[in-house]
């Protein structure tokens, strides 16, 4: 990002009143920075995942810009776009597994079953529901912990954006990591 703080914000602030120019100047400024974290994200998912990185920023950024939520400057920007990616990959996982289910099932009995083996990763749609669970009960926690690990900002940048100390994010994120390991790991048996 070598846009100055301001200058990000000002673009910010005139695309949303209309001048059509500030997205175009927006866009490059954004776009390579929605692209590394497009890639770590699906750094995180299966071989096999048939979406590409481009397309997850493609998709996101024009939810985003169709979006009518004000956005007050680039910590907002990219908390806003990373909750937006993390809903095409969360789409796309179910879609994909829709698909995996309208085939031919067959039952097997549960003598000839092999073992069920529990596995350390997990699949975007239970970390998504995790995250929505922990947003029920605690949604500073999972807020934070979205910025921290969708967002890639700092303890100082969510520590600025959430109005709290640094010493505060971090006690709240090992919580919440706490917490949603603890769901996860119960949603999986």
């Amino acid at each position: 990002m070598n846009a100055p703080k301001g200058k990000f914000t000002q673009l910010l602030n005139d695309w949303r009143t209309g001048q059509g120019q500030a997205l175009s100047e927006l866009t490059p400024l954004v776009y390579e920075e929605l692209r590394r974290l497009a890639h770590r994200y699906m750094r995180g998912e299966r071989g096999s995942h048939t979406l590409q990185a481009t397309a997850v920023v493609h998709e996101a950024f024009l939810r985003l810009i169709q979006s009518e939520v004000p956005m007050q400057d680039r910590t907002h920007f990219f908390a806003l776009a990373s909750r937006l990616m993390r809903r095409v990959l969360v789409d796309h996982a179910r879609n994909r597994s829709r698909g995996k289910r309208s085939g031919n099932v067959h039952l097997v009995p549960l003598e000839e079953a092999p073992p069920i083996k529990i596995e350390t990763s997990f699949d975007i749609v239970d970390l998504d529901h995790g995250l929505d669970q922990l947003e029920q009960l605690e949604p500073r926690l999972a807020q934070t912990l979205e910025l921290h690990y969708f967002g890639e900002l700092t303890y100082d940048q969510i520590a600025l954006a959430m109005k709290c100390s640094a010493a505060t994010v971090h006690r709240d994120i090992r919580l919440a990591r706490a917490w949603l390991l603890d769901f996860l790991m119960g949603y999986r048996v």
